[in-house]
């Protein structure tokens, strides 16, 4: 039951880690809208939002447009903060309850729980801190996305008729793949901030939101 404690919350963070991904990407194609615009009235002799002597000035006016979408980083930080926390506890709760009864399923489970909710505290602090580039956090979800695999195949290999199981293995293999795209967009630093927003969204939904209130409600089972 803890499983669907982390993933109703996970299911959460995700959409609106999504939604402020979104945001972010519609503000740079904005800025990058507005910059050039005011280089071609530059260029034109036409006076610019900012005025002489200031260039790009008016990518910046147009930037800090507010939309539904825009949600400030350190509001956001707050839900990653909590589904982080929420992670840490249960897989705590899970590993010592699985040690002690020598259940390697419940000390598995928490080792992976702590491997996202880790993700979940470091995306809050670099939506914190302002001096980041989110280099170090692509390349951890490089070793999520990578880790994610042979859990999915593991899930599959061992459902042994469980819904619930075979549900997980899905879930890991759509984990890894957006955690994957989240090292290409911090890492390599590939243009796909939109796409991937939209994937989070999804994923939130359909891997965790949903999947936890089927667990929670005892739907499903494993």
């Amino acid at each position: 039951m803890l499983l669907g404690v982390v993933l109703l919350y996970v299911g959460a963070v995700l959409v609106v880690n999504g939604i402020w991904l979104l945001g972010q990407a519609a503000a740079a194609e904005r800025e990058a809208s507005g910059t050039r615009r005011s280089r071609a009235e530059r260029e034109a002799g036409e006076e610019t939002l900012g005025g002489a002597g200031e260039p790009g000035a008016g990518g910046a006016a147009v930037a800090q447009v507010t939309t539904p979408i825009m949600i400030r980083n350190r509001e956001v930080a707050i839900l990653n903060v909590f589904t982080g926390f929420i992670g840490i506890v249960s897989a705590i709760v899970l590993a010592a309850q699985g040690n002690e009864a020598g259940d390697l399923g419940s000390v598995r489970a928490a080792g992976y729980i702590l491997l996202f909710a880790f993700t979940y505290l470091w995306v809050a602090y670099n939506q914190w801190v302002a001096d980041t580039d989110g280099h170090g956090f692509g390349w951890y979800c490089l070793f999520v996305a990578i880790t994610a695999i042979p859990a999915g195949i593991w899930s599959f290999a061992n459902a042994d008729g469980s819904d619930a199981s075979v549900y997980l293995g899905f879930c890991w293999f759509a984990w890894a793949i957006l955690w994957g795209m989240f090292f290409v967009l911090l890492a390599l630093e590939r243009p796909i901030a939109r796409i991937t927003g939209i994937v989070a969204v999804l994923e939130g939904i359909g891997t965790a939101w949903v999947f936890g209130i089927l667990l929670l409600e005892d739907v499903i089972s494993f």
